[in-house]
């Protein structure tokens, strides 16, 4: 069964780029998760392994009821620096490859009018890793930055940032400091809506958040003896430790993990609004394609 296309070169106003955002992942739901697995299905496997053995470990590293027990020493130490190491990396992994193969996914979606080649979609990621891993450098820096400066700077550079990695998927011939420059300058062309728009989505990812991380809560409580009244010390100290708490946070990692991507398919969308506002691409190409059927 044909899925509906949707067009993404084209202007949008607030509404639409909300509903364009969640029609795509309706649509294209199983084969684009399927894309995304298939190449960073590994690197989101390892990160997720690592933050429990992290979680686990840290977590018996500072229980302070068992730091007198013989275990407790320099070979844990080490194990817990090594795992920490191997947590950062695959984290940083899985997010780049995510991003990556959201977006080449979306370009392919686009260049070929619906009909993604998965095999180029995965080619495109593996070549782009070290420039992703570059302007994620960049991002995070900016955020950094102005976050440090004060809240205000950090609403203004969330529109750059949403779009830098669609700046440079969508336009190859730009370098990845060109497409750090150009974010500022496109985010600039129709801010407020971009804004709205991402500052809605941003709500709702929040609130899926939060709303996922409910059992996780509601075990905390139970196990603590809140509920109860009858409050136990040491079973507060074992927390960090408890197999279902260090399983569910993770869980609850991953489905923020996941979510994160309609965030960055809002990002493509809200490029492609900004771009069309200042290129008019999209709408030449429509105009050509409608002479052409003419003909």
């Amino acid at each position: 069964m044909n899925r509906p296309y949707i067009e993404f070169r084209k202007q949008r106003d607030f509404s639409s780029i909300l509903s364009d955002t969640f029609g795509f992942i309706r649509n294209e739901f199983k084969p684009f998760m399927k894309t995304i697995f298939n190449i960073a299905g590994p690197a989101i496997v390892v990160f997720m392994l690592s933050l429990s053995a992290y979680n686990y470990l840290a977590g018996d590293m500072f229980d302070f009821t068992s730091m007198t027990e013989p275990s407790i020493g320099s070979t844990n130490i080490f194990v817990i620096i090594s795992v920490a190491i191997i947590y950062l990396i695959s984290a940083i992994a899985a997010y780049i490859l995510t991003a990556a193969a959201v977006l080449f996914y979306i370009k392919s979606y686009v260049d070929h009018k619906g009909d993604v080649d998965a095999v180029e979609v995965k080619s495109n990621v593996y070549k782009s890793f070290w420039p992703f891993f570059g302007l994620s450098f960049l991002k995070g820096i900016t955020l950094i930055i102005a976050m440090m400066l004060c809240f205000f700077p950090v609403l203004y550079v969330m529109i750059p940032m949403a779009i830098v990695f669609s700046i440079y998927v969508f336009e190859p011939k730009r370098s990845t400091s060109d497409a750090f420059t150009q974010s500022f300058t496109l985010a600039n062309a129709d801010f407020w809506t971009a804004f709205g728009a991402f500052i809605v989505l941003g709500i709702i990812y929040y609130v899926l958040i939060m709303v996922l991380s409910l059992p996780s809560v509601i075990y905390t409580l139970i196990s603590t003896g809140i509920f109860s009244g009858e409050i136990d010390p040491a079973n507060i100290s074992s927390m960090s430790t408890d197999p279902v708490i260090v399983l569910l946070n993770v869980l609850n990692t991953f489905f923020q993990f996941i979510l994160n991507i309609i965030l960055m398919i809002s990002g493509a969308v809200i490029y492609f609004h900004l771009h069309e506002k200042v290129n008019f691409t999209g709408t030449y190409d429509r105009i050509s394609e409608i002479g052409k059927t003419e003909d």
